[in-house]
């Protein structure tokens, strides 16, 4: 965060980064239900899970959340795929690097086998299923998927030897439909729907970011609910348009931001330009 916002407002930080610290992201009680559920049930049991919803209404911001809450359990393994479009070949590089194993993408049985035996030696000591985290999932093939599918059970699909937490748009719930991964559709044990927010649920993030930053008082109210009305009822949205009104506020070293400032800065020109009149033919009336 600048020095100047810092100055201006007294913030702990700019409560509209993206690289906000864990105590300031908004947690509705939905997404704190499905992190208990992942801590507590999920890590013993395993098998998938998986956040759905359109962009900007939250599922990277889920999965951050709960990996700092998985992270603090102590001997559970949490790691998480950074290159989800990844081929097969390529998918078995990262398996083996995530996992500290040494993998031979050409020997796929090898690669197979030796990530199975260090799950299962996991669980015997431990009893909970290492956590794989896989954020922008609809991007991974079908091939991929149906891969992370056959590895991740032993004993007939009896004894699952892995958590997966799959986190994808709308795009990644179309690609379960199709007919090649059906069967792993049907092994999504726990879903969370991330969806449109209502009024009410973007004033509440916007409240709390601000009292978490030190400045509750920051934006006026009338400016808090026109925020949230212009939003989309996108998360993503609702902090774009207000860290453009925070940007502006301290360059004009505003002391409180208003409706005034929003229609400042995001309203159309209301002034249309004048036509000048054609000219007219010389001796025209």
């Amino acid at each position: 965060m600048s020095q100047r916002l810092q100055a201006l407002y007294g913030l702990k930080w700019n409560p509209f980064s993206p690289e906000l610290p864990l105590e300031a992201l908004y947690v509705p009680p939905r997404v704190e239900n499905f992190c208990w559920r992942i801590e507590n049930a999920l890590v013993r049991e395993g098998g998938f899970a998986m956040i759905h919803g359109e962009p900007g209404t939250g599922k990277s911001v889920v999965m951050r959340v709960l990996a700092e809450k998985l992270e603090r359990l102590t001997d559970l393994t949490v790691v998480s795929i950074n290159h989800p479009q990844s081929n097969l070949a390529d998918f078995y590089r990262e398996m083996g690097d995530i996992f500290g194993l040494e993998l031979r993408p050409h020997n796929r049985w090898g690669g197979f086998r030796s990530l199975r035996d260090r799950w299962m030696s996991h669980l015997q000591t431990t009893r909970r299923r290492p956590i794989l985290l896989i954020d922008e999932a609809q991007e991974m093939s079908p091939g991929v998927l149906n891969e992370l599918r056959l590895m991740a059970s032993a004993r007939f699909d009896s004894q699952p030897l892995l958590c997966v937490v799959l986190a994808g748009d709308t795009r990644l719930t179309d690609k379960l439909r199709r007919d090649e991964l059906l069967p792993l559709g049907s092994r999504i044990r726990s879903r969370l729907g991330t969806e449109k927010a209502s009024a009410d649920d973007l004033l509440a993030c916007l409240d709390h970011l601000l009292a978490s930053a030190g400045a509750p008082q920051l934006m006026t109210p009338p400016l808090r609910h026109t925020l949230c009305e212009h939003a989309l009822g996108n998360y993503r949205v609702l902090t774009t348009l207000a860290n453009e009104l925070l940007t502006t506020a301290a360059q004009r070293e505003l002391s409180e931001l208003d409706e005034k400032l929003y229609f400042e800065v995001f309203a159309p020109s209301t002034q249309s330009s004048r036509r000048t009149p054609a000219r007219q033919p010389n001796g025209a009336r």
